[in-house]
């Protein structure tokens, strides 16, 4: 029997390689033509597989039998392996993409062997216990509502509760988690990683064979403008990430955690996904640990609580929602949205000072907080009309962090209103917001107040002529009242106005020049 570790389960403290003895035979692979699929950025490509080639050596250090296989896909390294050991029974977590598992038991079976299946313990709510949370009426609703299942969540857990009580009387603090920094504001720099000998080699080997490896793309894998690698890639290093972050970071993630500064790329965001989506950190010891420190230093409630929705919350909501609603999830489009995203998205070249500053953040880094993700790069996006699916495999492509399973319930439900599944609105926004939250707007081409006109920043005609576009189906949303209270206050003069700069702003993104 072979333990089977996949590239984002890379865990000695959950999963069978918990439970197994030290000469255990593993069988690692890595499969290159499946990191051809998508235009990855190549700090995803380096993070996945200089974490392989670590958590190879640390096993192997720990005594472990370790087949390490690179091949062109997995086929090719199952059948390397069962030449080696005919009629093997391997054993592997349950793979979080969607059809994954079952891919993985046909070749298996082809080649003369069997595949267990096992539960995936690099999350905390198990599909057995979602199940049962979905098919109740906990808390009224009907399992699909991320409020209600963080709810449950503390109390299966027992984090930041008090007896049956959330700790300091309520369940979240949003309303405290809204600030902008004023200029005395001044975070700590983010933890960088130095590449040793192993990932010096893998980043080599991701420029000479990636770059331009992917013919499907019209920009090939030199998309990207990467600065220095810098993720953490080992056990160790992602344990450092964690302390950095609970020493240096926690206490103001909470009020700053919408905030977007042009030259604060990091903030005081964690930076824990990287390590937490390959599996060299676990869900449970990053909340432990905050709540450690919170109980320990009193830290601001307010920015643990934000925290710990997070990781328990949300990132687990989205693996179910993924889980329950593929494969249509993927190719939901219920506004039927059908524009191609612009150019831009890939090189950065536009003058809207928000998208310029993000997209370039992302094409040296490989990444932007959840806010520039959702209220940036998704909302405008969504107010263009752009296909979701084109957006969700950009952001599939783009970040360090993306795997199926955390993009497509993200990008196709919330940032795009793909389906209509867990979002209760569409996350639509006019430049007043990006204003509100940002410093981008004070040095933009575009003027944030206006909608008409050649300098008017384009978020606000796109977001009167997306309401107006979709009101058929979002007028009786009861959370989209107030706004169109304001749509009706505009004549048909004004509206048709609108419509017209919302086409010309589409043609300008087109042709390059926006």
């Amino acid at each position: 029997m072979t333990l089977w570790v996949l590239g984002d389960q890379l865990t000695r403290t959950a999963g069978p390689l918990a439970r197994a003895n030290s000469d255990e035979r593993v069988l690692m692979i890595e499969a290159h033509d499946f990191a051809r699929r998508h235009a990855y950025h190549p700090h995803k490509l380096v993070s996945l597989f200089s974490a392989m080639r670590h958590f190879r050596g640390e096993l192997r250090e720990a005594g472990y039998d370790v087949a390490y296989y690179e091949a062109d896909t997995f086929a090719e390294g199952l059948a390397a392996h069962f030449g080696a050991v005919p009629d093997d029974t391997l054993r592997v977590m349950q793979p979080a993409s969607h059809g994954a598992a079952d891919r993985l038991v046909d070749l298996v079976e082809r080649e003369g062997g069997s595949l267990d299946v096992l539960d995936n313990e690099t999350f905390l709510c198990s599909d057995e216990r979602f199940e049962a949370f979905a098919e109740s009426e906990e808390d009224g609703k009907d399992g699909f509502d991320h409020e209600s299942f963080y709810r449950m969540m503390r109390r299966e857990t027992g984090y930041l509760m008090d007896g049956e009580e959330p700790v300091g009387g309520e369940w979240n603090f949003d309303d405290r988690n809204q600030e902008f920094p004023g200029e005395e504001y001044d975070p700590p720099d983010p933890p960088r990683f130095e590449p040793d000998d192993i990932t010096e080699e893998v980043i080599e080997w991701v420029s000479e064979e990636f770059d331009d490896g992917y013919e499907n793309y019209p920009y090939g894998g030199a998309w990207a403008d990467p600065e220095e690698f810098f993720w953490p890639v080992t056990r160790d290093e992602a344990q450092d990430a964690l302390e950095s972050f609970v020493e240096d970071r926690i206490g103001e993630f909470g009020p700053y955690q919408d905030a977007m500064l042009e030259k604060e790329w990091s903030l005081n965001h964690a930076l824990l996904s990287v390590a937490i989506n390959l599996g060299l950190l676990g869900p449970a010891e990053v909340v432990e640990r905050v709540i450690e420190a919170y109980e320990q230093r009193d830290l601001p409630l307010n920015s643990v609580e934000g925290f710990v929705r997070q990781v328990i919350g949300w990132r687990e909501f989205m693996r179910h929602t993924y889980r329950k609603d593929m494969p249509g999830l993927a190719e939901a489009n219920q506004l039927g949205a059908t524009e191609d995203l612009p150019d831009f998205y890939w090189t950065g070249e536009t003058e809207m000072a928000c998208l310029s500053d993000v997209i370039e953040g992302v094409r040296k880094r490989g990444y932007s907080h959840h806010i520039e993700r959702l209220m940036i790069l998704s909302n405008f996006a969504l107010v263009y009309g752009a296909e979701p699916q084109q957006l969700n495999e950009w952001f599939h492509a783009a970040y360090v962090d993306a795997y199926h399973w955390v993009t497509t319930p993200n990008v196709i439900e919330m940032g795009s209103y793909g389906s209509g599944v867990f979002a209760t609105k569409p996350y639509a926004a006019s430049a007043n917001y990006v204003n509100k939250m940002s410093d981008h707007c004070s040095g933009c081409a575009y003027a944030h107040t206006k909608t008409m006109g050649e300098n008017a920043c384009p978020f606000n005609a796109l977001y009167w002529d997306f309401l107006g576009r979709n009101e058929d189906r979002l007028r009786d949303n009861h959370r989209m009242g107030l706004v169109y209270n304001h749509w009706d206050d505009k004549d048909e003069n004004e509206r048709e106005a609108i419509a017209d700069r919302a086409e010309e702003i589409r043609e300008r993104a087109a042709d390059g020049d926006l």
